[in-house]
């Protein structure tokens, strides 16, 4: 890393260049300049990386890969910058904030980066930090306390999906895709909850078969917003089916009334003049018709596909705040407070969002603190290839966690305005943990 300023805190130039180890027959690439190339402006602007082999079996994606380790490094050095200017961490990140991104020539599609680290500031009481290094105490402990700002990329991959609106009330919704955990079940069925009024209690999540039709991966946080044109488009088509027996069928309580007077909302079919409780219920359009079910399907492609894709930047962002207790005599550090502000657009179910950031900032400690893979120099096979030995973060080692969502919907990538946060939690989180560190000790 290399970056240059003036006197005042703002960028004149920053240059990352980046190895990343693959194995001798592996073709694989990790970006570890994603992020850099857009988080901050600067009119002189350089980010290069190259594989190195090396004796080791071929690697594989996993938690963040590319932003991760790479805003490590970037944000290790824009703390490096601070203190050799003696500039608030949070001020210099403020001081380069960018208008556009410049790597790319590009407008963002929603960015409140700004907002995130103020946020973040306040609530974790910035304001108070004294920079002296091991100046602050409490309890007879050392009190460390560190911030770097976050990022990732917001996609789409390609999805199917299919939602039938069945005669027993309920509806169905039914896609390939998996969930490891972070909550798909619960916003598929909010998707359709929402576009067709008819109660979760109602809505079957079927998923994670592959007789089912196509969904994404679960990768590079694009699960949920990939799902949502999909599943919408599905549910919009099987309403219609419902609305178009409404209105042809001869047994139908709503016979003789042309389908596009019809509107489907609250899981009733009603004329759009009048409110769905003067409606009919869609289970009984369907009865009355002796059929046991209407279905709709829908397919999106990806975002990179998208009309004018190349000509925005769509990323989410975040800002974390850390706070280190340090006991130099026994040689005890624990991170004791973490504050995490996210702007990821629309939040589709704040629970399970929290949940993702919460694991996330755990992972980022294991980062920062206990987790290394050692190879035996001989013959390059893992030494510590064992959950005994290789060290990962425990309940014990959780701190207190806040997790903010800022609420900003970006409609550049889907009508929800929904980005993925899977892994922006463990991006940025090392280097709040270092730069913690390094104020404590």
């Amino acid at each position: 890393m290399r970056l240059s300023a003036t006197a005042g805190g703002k960028l004149t130039s920053l240059q990352q260049d980046y190895l990343f180890q693959v194995a001798q027959v592996d073709a694989s690439v990790e970006h570890c300049g994603e992020a850099t190339a857009y988080l901050y402006g600067t009119d002189n602007l350089r980010v290069t990386g190259a594989p190195v082999k090396r004796h080791i079996a071929p690697n594989t994606s996993m938690r963040g890969p590319g932003a991760v380790p790479g805003l490590f490094a970037t944000e290790s050095a824009m703390d490096e910058l601070a203190i050799a200017l003696n500039i608030d961490p949070v001020q210099l990140r403020l001081l380069n904030e960018p208008a556009a991104d410049q790597s790319i020539n590009a407008p963002f599609s929603s960015r409140h980066l700004r907002e995130a680290l103020q946020t973040g500031a306040e609530r974790f009481g910035w304001e108070r930090r004294n920079p002296a290094v091991g100046s602050m105490q409490q309890d007879g402990e050392i009190l460390g306390w560190g911030m770097a700002a976050c990022s990732w990329m917001a996609k789409r991959v390609g999805a199917e999906a299919s939602v039938t609106l069945g005669s027993d009330g309920n509806a169905r919704v039914s896609s390939a895709v998996q969930d490891l955990g972070t909550g798909t079940y619960t916003v598929v069925s909010q998707m359709v909850a929402e576009t067709t009024g008819i109660p979760m209690s109602n809505i079957i999540v079927a998923i994670g078969d592959t007789k089912l039709p196509p969904g994404p991966m679960s990768g590079g946080s694009m699960a949920t917003a990939s799902m949502v044109p999909a599943v919408l488009q599905a549910a919009r088509a099987a309403m219609q089916q419902a609305v178009a027996v409404a209105a042809e069928h001869p047994s139908s309580p709503l016979r003789g009334t042309r389908a596009e007077e019809l509107s489907f909302s609250g899981g009733r079919i009603h004329r759009r003049s009048q409110s769905p409780q003067s409606g009919v219920a869609f289970a009984e359009v369907l009865r009355a018709a002796q059929l046991s079910g209407v279905e709709g399907k829908g397919k999106s492609g990806a975002s990179s596909s998208d009309p004018g894709a190349d000509k925005i930047s769509i990323h989410s962002y975040g800002a974390h705040f850390v706070e280190v207790r340090w006991q130099p005599d026994i040689a005890r550090l624990r991170v004791s407070r973490v504050v995490t502000v996210i702007d990821a657009g629309r939040i589709i179910n704040p629970r399970t969002g929290r949940n993702q950031i919460e694991g996330a900032v755990v992972m980022g400690l294991g980062m920062a603190l206990f987790e290394e893979t050692r190879y035996d120099q001989r013959n390059g096979k893992p030494v510590n290839n064992n959950l005994a030995d290789y060290v990962m973060a425990t309940n014990a080692d959780s701190p207190d966690m806040d997790v903010v969502f800022l609420d900003y919907p970006d409609k550049a990538l889907d009508e929800l305005g929904a980005r993925g946060i899977g892994e922006i939690g463990i991006a940025g989180l090392a280097p709040a943990v270092t730069a913690a560190v390094y104020h404590a000790a």
